[in-house]
């Protein structure tokens, strides 16, 4: 007999879960997923499975008490070409993030993607309404957010704008946690952090943790847990670039050919499209890269990057890989030399690197080798 628990049971649960995994450690934020109900931010939603297949629950769906609260992403939204745009994000990362923005009670926070709000209550519980600040480039989101909030009595300030420019009005604060991802971190940032304040946010595949100087630079590292989030929109309208729009191309087009010898030609090309490695993740953030695999077995990995047109495509199969490339630039050399390193230090985690921003827009990451980005 399978048993069915309610959404308040189910939210107990996952406290237990996450205390457990070691991922919720503090009383306070303990007792703030305790509190805030997920449901009422995310009454319905899809679930992307194991199999990249996509469940759909509503309150009326079986089973709906324990999937909402699922250590997964809730998908919440989709823009017009099929890309996820809003989420309730996976609580254990969720947590390993607040946990991380350890900025003192009393002090002003911002929170950069509003989303569904259930970020943003979490912060409310911990911090007080009045001293969170919580912004969205879409009104749709922000509207929704606001009401939500209001049903369990939480009203921080929440603004429609974009996030990347932070919220000055408000400054300084003690800290900017960003649950979107951003391609660099903004200068606006820095300048909104009080010294000594903290930034929160996922660059690449990391989640950086950064301490704001004295001279309105920022350094510091990142967490041990490879995570992406949706990439911050420009505007609610924006509709992101996908590699599959370039499939024609990756698999007709033609170019310059090579062999490239290698151990295991799969493998390798599979980590070139997931771009594990950090700094693969910052230096390669507008290429994009998809995986097909072909009725004979072999393995086709193609790279863009539209703004150049530059592309290429690798057939593995076995210990050898095809390579055809055109364009200004050469994707597979840039990014299978940065692989080869990066296997080579022995496939370091994101905790193995430090992340430092200057003032000026500079990102330096070191690991110990230096790149500027």
């Amino acid at each position: 007999m399978t048993l069915t628990l309610t959404p308040e049971q189910a939210r107990l649960r996952m406290v237990e879960k996450l205390a457990e995994a070691g991922v919720l450690r503090s009383p306070c934020w303990s007792d703030a997923f305790a509190a805030v109900p997920r449901e009422v931010f995310a009454p319905s939603f899809q679930i992307r499975t194991s199999e990249g297949k996509l469940e759909a629950y509503t309150p009326e769906s079986e089973g709906y008490g324990g999937a909402v609260y699922t250590d997964t992403s809730l998908i919440t939204q989709w823009d017009a070409g099929g890309t996820a745009t809003s989420s309730s994000s996976q609580p254990s990362l969720m947590a390993r993030m607040l946990e991380a923005f350890d900025v003192p009670n009393g002090e002003r926070v911002l929170e950069i993607g509003t989303g569904t709000g259930y970020n943003t209550a979490l912060l409310c519980r911990r911090y007080g309404d009045a001293q969170v600040v919580s912004v969205d480039v879409d009104p749709a989101l922000t509207e929704a957010a606001r009401e939500k909030l209001d049903r369990i009595e939480a009203r921080p300030l929440l603004l429609t704008a974009d996030g990347t420019l932070g919220h000055g009005d408000e400054a300084p604060y003690g800290g900017i946690l960003a649950t979107c991802g951003v391609r660099r971190i903004p200068a606006a940032w820095l300048a909104q952090v009080r010294p000594g304040g903290l930034i929160v946010a996922n660059i690449g595949t990391g989640i950086a943790q950064l301490t704001v100087t004295e001279d309105g630079d920022a350094e510091g590292g990142f967490l041990p847990e490879p995570a992406a989030f949706m990439v911050a929109r420009p505007t609610p309208e924006h509709v992101t670039a996908s590699a599959a729009s370039h499939t024609s191309l990756i698999l007709n087009g033609t170019g310059r050919t090579r062999t490239a010898e290698l151990p295991d030609a799969r493998r390798f090309c599979e980590r070139l499209v997931m771009a594990e490695a950090l700094e693969i993740a910052l230096s390669h953030q507008n290429v994009l890269a998809v995986s097909f695999l072909r009725e004979d077995g072999s393995t086709v990995c193609g790279l863009v990057h539209p703004e150049t047109g530059s592309w290429s495509r690798t057939v593995a199969d076995g210990d050898s890989a095809e390579v055809t490339w055109n364009g200004p630039r050469d994707l597979w050399e840039e990014r299978s030399s940065l692989l080869s390193a990066w296997e080579k230090a022995g496939c370091p985690g994101p905790d193995a690197y430090r992340l430092a921003v200057d003032a000026d827009g500079r990102h330096t990451l070191t690991r110990p080798v230096r790149w500027e980005l």
